[in-house]
């Protein structure tokens, strides 16, 4: 496996006019199904959401850190350890806590400033250290990979290809930066017993986002 630099730089270097040529050749149109909001069976939603998108989405809604996100729960036992992403945050139900029904169809109350996963999906790229979401690929053309979405398979026109391209270039070149980040700046927190610790690409965090102290 490359370094995640090389992969990186692979990132960086992604045509994405050819990008956009294989979201055209494997097809979607978004169906407002909702099913990429919502929980799956007992499974709450999980989103990665970088700790700048945090922000942007507090600066946008006026909310605290811990309504937009939440310790990504894979690494934790019985709701405490530590924990290395970031999931958008959710209602009692389990869903995305910015989803909604308009009319009987799926939403997004923070549409125009979602995070870079929600704007990609079904869609990501075969690259060291970028995420699958939603399970295994179903579909690939290039080095773009499709996940379960009933909306692949139909047409999409070329500005809406190339818009989405673009996003998932932009995607991937976070994923792999905040991979280097997270190992550069990780440095193991003696935490406290019932804690939970998020090390992210700024160090090691408190459930609200601060930074993890012990005994806090």
């Amino acid at each position: 496996m490359q370094s995640l630099e090389a992969e990186l730089e692979r990132a960086k270097a992604l045509d994405a006019s050819a990008l956009a040529d294989a979201i055209e050749d494997i097809g979607f149109e978004c169906t407002r199904c909702g099913a990429c909001c919502k929980s799956e069976s007992d499974d709450p939603h999980t989103a990665t959401v970088f700790p700048g998108e945090v922000r942007e989405l507090q600066a946008e809604t006026g909310y605290d850190f811990r309504d937009v996100a939440r310790p990504m729960p894979y690494g934790l036992t019985d709701g405490t350890g530590q924990t290395f992403e970031w999931a958008l945050q959710t209602d009692d139900c389990g869903d995305c806590r910015f989803y909604e029904e308009d009319d009987g169809e799926g939403a997004c109350s923070v549409h125009p400033d979602r995070p870079l996963i929600c704007r990609t999906y079904p869609f990501s790229v075969a690259l060291g250290g970028t995420s699958q979401p939603m399970g295994e690929a179903v579909d690939e053309s290039g080095v773009v990979r499709a996940h379960e979405c009933e909306g692949l398979g139909r047409d999409i026109d070329r500005e809406d290809a190339e818009d989405l391209a673009d996003a998932l270039k932009t995607r991937a070149v976070r994923e792999l930066e905040e991979a280097i980040g997270v190992r550069d700046n990780y440095e193991y927190a003696n935490s406290e017993e019932g804690d939970i610790v998020v090390y992210d690409s700024e160090g090691a965090k408190s459930p609200d986002g601060t930074e993890y102290e012990r005994g806090e």
